[in-house]
């Protein structure tokens, strides 16, 4: 499963742009390299963390991310561009120089303090996954899918307080309502403070002393909801489409997680996806490819005609301009094409009168092809050695 950017920021699917910045300094400050020296561990959740913030502080890669994940994102610039040995820490540096020189390191400085996050939050639900599997023309056209889930939803009785008969969650008396306490502590960087979670309310800020019957004081219950999901065109194997607010119900009245829905592509008889491009193969016989002819191949939504010349050599590629797939949300080249790849079916059984008319052809100059068709077809085997 791949990893959330906002669960390694610590912020909610909501969270503003100025609290994605401010959630970034502190997890740089927590993983950054100066305070962990020679840790592999924390240099890996420094890169991640820097990833993360490259991604959910541009509101076009942010949005993409939230709809399709990593898989929206890639060729933007993010989910690639930093960790897994892709940009080291020297190019985080100098990619977020600004944020750096904010922070007073990064640079051969000491380091300052981080700005926290705004107070306590209720804990967001559960992200949930499911899988949909899509037809080539589903994927064609898009198409709009409805979903049974089974999760949990607000407890109807104390209206997802976790508190009983009205009573309302009270002041967490050890974090005084803030979610978080400071320790502070001497180091050789000097004296340093940070924000923990409070380990009394576990940063909701607040505690139940009356916890609904019904719910056990959860705030959420087993429930089931009908969610329904609009597929856009062009979705493509494995890519994930993002449904936010329609995962589990958050405890104590906590936002809803999201669904995650999985594209699963079903095979198509007669078509092989590259891409937005679908390729066909055509098989035709002798006669075809010597003297021409006109034969219909499929398409998404019925079939098309198409001219064969006379002549047309085994490893010829025919295109059917903007009958492939469209571009995901307008983010690629337009319309794909129909890739038609001719093959040639060399009979393996012959009548006797069929096997007489080839006899006769064999010695004909029109049978021994020319030295340009030889190249042509021997270069294309080239490549492959």
């Amino acid at each position: 499963m791949e990893e959330d950017y906002y669960k390694i920021l610590g912020v909610d699917k909501n969270a503003s742009a100025d609290e994605i910045k401010r959630a970034y300094k502190k997890t740089a400050i927590k993983y950054h390299p100066d305070k962990n020296p020679g840790d592999k561990n924390a240099e890996e959740m420094f890169k991640k963390a820097a990833e993360a913030y490259d991604v959910l502080r541009d509101p076009d890669k942010r949005a993409r991310y939230d709809q399709f994940g990593k898989a929206g994102v890639e060729g933007m610039g993010g989910a690639g561009g930093f960790g897994a040995g892709g940009m080291d820490i020297n190019d985080i540096f100098a990619q977020f120089g600004d944020i750096f020189g904010d922070m007073g390191f990064g640079f051969g400085g000491g380091f300052g303090r981080s700005g926290r996050r705004g107070g306590a939050r209720r804990p967001a639900g559960n992200d949930l996954r499911l899988k949909v599997k899509l037809s080539l023309h589903d994927i064609a056209t898009g198409t709009t899918k409805k979903f049974r889930v089974k999760k949990q939803v607000h407890c109807s009785h104390c209206g997802g307080t976790g508190a009983d008969g009205g009573a309302q969650p009270e002041t967490c008396p050890q974090c005084h309502g803030t979610g978080y306490t400071v320790r502070t502590r001497q180091s050789f960087l000097g004296v340093m403070q940070t924000q923990e979670i409070c380990d009394h309310c576990h940063g909701e800020g607040t505690v139940i002393t009356r916890p609904c019957s019904y719910c056990h004081g959860e705030g959420t219950v087993q429930g089931e909801e009908i969610v329904e999901v609009k597929i856009p065109a062009g979705v493509a194997n494995g890519m994930i489409i993002n449904v936010p607010g329609k995962g589990n119900a958050g405890r104590h009245g906590g936002p809803s997680g999201d669904i995650q829905l999985i594209v699963e592509e079903e095979p198509h008889p007669d078509f092989i996806r590259d891409e937005q491009d679908l390729i066909y193969n055509l098989l035709l016989t002798v006669p075809q490819a010597t003297l021409g002819d006109a034969v219909e191949i499929p398409t998404i939504d019925g079939k098309a005609r198409i001219n064969i010349k006379p002549g047309t050599q085994p490893g010829t590629t025919l295109r059917l301009r903007g009958k492939g797939l469209p571009a995901v949300n307008g983010y690629g080249y337009g319309v794909g094409d129909i890739i038609v790849n001719v093959s040639v079916y060399i009979p393996e059984n012959l009548q006797a009168d069929e096997k007489r008319i080839f006899e006769q052809m064999k010695s004909s100059p029109s049978m021994t092809a020319p030295q340009t068709i030889k190249d042509k077809i021997f270069s294309a085997f080239r490549k492959y050695f």
